[in-house]
């Protein structure tokens, strides 16, 4: 599971929206200050809130830190479709269209249509896979206040310090 930390911002039916913080991991990287990047977090160009809608079985309130997760297996295959495909298609077109002697600019045209159609595919494959639940952030956890441990909810540990 890949997780994200965040905050509850308002209640469904099973299911919660949650803001997330996103920043990039230039804290942990030994190049932030010659860096672009870092230098952009560090004015907090480089941060944005997200929300996003979660399921849950925990009972939480609206303000409850949580932590949400996403499958990791899902992730890379939805992020190897939505970028190679395209550019696949992209190659593929081109290469179609060099093979049958076309001119340059055609060969170009060819390539960025088979980019657009690959692209479109891709589009109307996400809209028709929406709702699956394995591809959906789950809760993984409830953070506790003090930020000290992370405890479901009504755990025995709840209570105690480590």
């Amino acid at each position: 599971m890949i997780e994200q930390q965040g905050r509850v911002v308002a209640l469904e039916n099973g299911a919660v929206w949650v803001e997330t913080h996103r920043s990039s991991t230039c804290s942990a990287c030994s190049a932030r200050n010659g860096c672009g990047q870092g230098l952009m977090d560090s004015i907090g160009i480089g941060q944005q809130r997200k929300m996003l809608r979660a399921s849950s079985a925990l009972n939480l309130d609206v303000g409850d830190s949580v932590v949400v997760g996403v499958r990791e297996d899902a992730l890379v295959r939805w992020a190897v479709f939505v970028y190679l495909l395209p550019l696949l298609a992209l190659l593929a077109a081109s290469f179609v269209a060099s093979r049958m002697a076309l001119g340059e600019p055609y060969v170009i045209a060819a390539g960025l249509i088979g980019f657009v159609l690959a692209w479109l595919a891709v589009r109307a494959h996400a809209r028709r896979r929406v709702a699956d639940p394995q591809l959906q952030p789950v809760v993984l956890r409830m953070m506790r206040v003090d930020g000290v441990g992370l405890f479901p909810r009504g755990s025995d540990l709840e209570g105690s310090k480590p």
